[in-house]
């Protein structure tokens, strides 16, 4: 098929939550839409879980099961949440969103590249077919399509294997849904955590996460401490029903404006500390169309315009204080993970809300992420104090924008088309690296990672430096900011 003819307001690549919540949006916005997926329309495989509030309202119809006892173990005893939980019903989800695409015509096949060509874009298939569009939408998921994402440091990776089942006795509490459970390692490495809810009679949803590492655990290695985990609380599975592999990057750095706009989990919308992204893809949908639809209208590029939409300083600013925390994270000893999300959920509700909303501005992150450091164990404050001062730059960056961000209007002024020649196109390099920071997750992940060279050590930093004094002239100057 060659769509040249009659060329489109907006091409969408992927058909996820994300690419068909963005399409539906243009065509509302009286554009016309075509989808491009390698599937024919089923419903999605992932197991979607969001805080029932972050959900907008057409979405929260979605929901398959809601909980409002939802609870974190970083010890022996539980903390509830207080803030209700919910499971998407992917097919329900689906079959909304579809709906909300109005027949948007579809093209089943798999983006090769794009490029610029006069009056917009040409992307081109595997398959032979070229479809052009004067705004293109690379929503094909956590690899990307026509567009390329950047890792800080490398790809830092969540991975997690899970199951629903059948179980005799119950492997986590009746009724609920358990977040995050900390309290028994299973097998060697990096300590993982249990994901759990309780789907009904003697029906659960398990899961062993391993939040964020680089390497990360495998699959078999998250099956067998899944598996052990289980029998040891006497729990094993009767029937298994479903199995899962969640296999992802964290730490997607935003994307630049130019070209084809990355969305969804391919754009950055992945939240860096708990790897949700869906809800976050539903509520900016309708600001990307707006913005996008107002840039056609008056011939500025869509692209950037969706971009400013997307991305304004402050949500920019906001992702570097995000980052940051990925590196803490990352620098943080296993055994000091449970004491640290201890200390995080100990914050008031409001404080670590705030921090898990996208949405949140960076002044309010930065000032949580300060009083979290203030307050945890010298044990855990050393290396977290280290990651900070490998990059002082992006350390001072993320902290001056959060007390000062302007704020850019997603509705664009009516400004010429730039006409580049500008092409993107995945190279045999960029799909190696695609392949072995998704799919393969048997060998580490070192492309891009610090090394130890000259006189600093792996973090960058001066082997010789007094980290102690440095960590307690810290928490003297941040005590206004931390005490209140």
């Amino acid at each position: 098929m060659n769509a040249r003819s009659q060329p489109l307001d907006a091409l969408v690549i992927g058909a996820g939550p994300a690419g068909l919540a963005l399409a539906g949006e243009l065509v509302g916005a009286g554009l016309s839409v075509r989808l491009l997926d390698p599937h024919p329309p089923q419903p999605f495989p992932a197991t979607y879980g969001a805080w029932l509030d972050d959900l907008p309202a057409w979405a929260q119809a979605c929901a398959a099961q809601v909980w409002t006892d939802v609870r974190v173990y970083t010890g022996p005893h539980a903390t509830p949440l207080l803030r209700p939980y919910a499971l998407l019903d992917n097919e329900r989800l689906a079959s909304t969103l579809h709906r909300r695409t109005r027949g948007a015509p579809r093209t089943q096949g798999t983006a090769h590249h794009a490029e610029q060509v006069t009056g917009g874009w040409a992307v081109h298939t595997r398959g032979g077919d070229t479809l052009h569009a004067r705004f293109i939408v690379d929503a094909a998921g956590h690899a990307g399509s026509v567009t390329r994402s950047h890792h800080p440091g490398g790809p830092a990776l969540q991975t997690a294997y899970g199951l629903t089942a059948r179980f005799d006795r119950p492997p986590s509490p009746p009724g609920a849904a358990v977040w995050m459970d900390y309290r028994t390692p299973h097998g060697p490495g990096e300590p993982t955590f249990l994901y759990a809810m309780h789907l009904g009679g003697d029906t659960y949803f398990v899961e062993e996460t391993s939040l964020i590492a680089r390497p990360a655990p495998t699959r078999a290695q998250l099956r067998a401490r899944l598996h052990a985990r289980l029998a040891a609380q006497g729990t094993p599975a009767a029937a298994i029903l479903h199995e899962e592999w969640v296999a992802f990057p964290m730490n997607v750095a935003v994307p630049g404006p130019a070209g084809p706009l990355a969305f969804g989990a391919a754009g950055g919308l992945v939240h860096p500390i708990s790897g949700f992204q869906v809800a976050q893809a539903l509520h900016a949908a309708p600001l990307v169309a707006r913005a996008v639809a107002a840039a056609l209208r008056c011939g500025q590029d869509p692209h950037v315009a969706a971009w400013a939409a997307l991305w304004p300083p402050e949500r920019r600013a906001a992702r570097d204080v995000h980052l940051l925390g990925v590196r803490a994270l990352l620098n943080l000893p296993g055994e000091q993970l449970a004491p640290f999300f201890q200390a995080f959920f100990a914050l008031p509700p409001a404080a670590w809300r705030a921090f898990l909303d996208p949405s949140t501005p960076p002044g309010p992150l930065a000032r949580t992420m300060l009083r979290l450091f203030a307050h945890l164990p010298t044990r855990a404050r050393l290396p977290l104090a280290r990651a900070a001062l490998a990059d002082p730059a992006v350390s001072a960056r993320a902290l001056l924008a959060a007390m000062n961000a302007p704020t850019v209007s997603a509705h664009p002024r009516c400004t010429p088309v730039p006409q580049a020649g500008s092409m993107t196109d995945r190279t045999d390099t960029d799909r190696a690296v695609r392949q072995h920071e998704d799919l393969d997750q048997t060998a580490p992940v070192t492309d891009g990672m610090q090394g130890a060279t000259g006189s600093a050590d792996a973090n960058g930093l001066d082997p010789n430096v007094n980290l102690e004094e440095r960590v307690d002239e810290l928490r003297e100057n941040l005590r206004p900011l931390t005490e209140s």
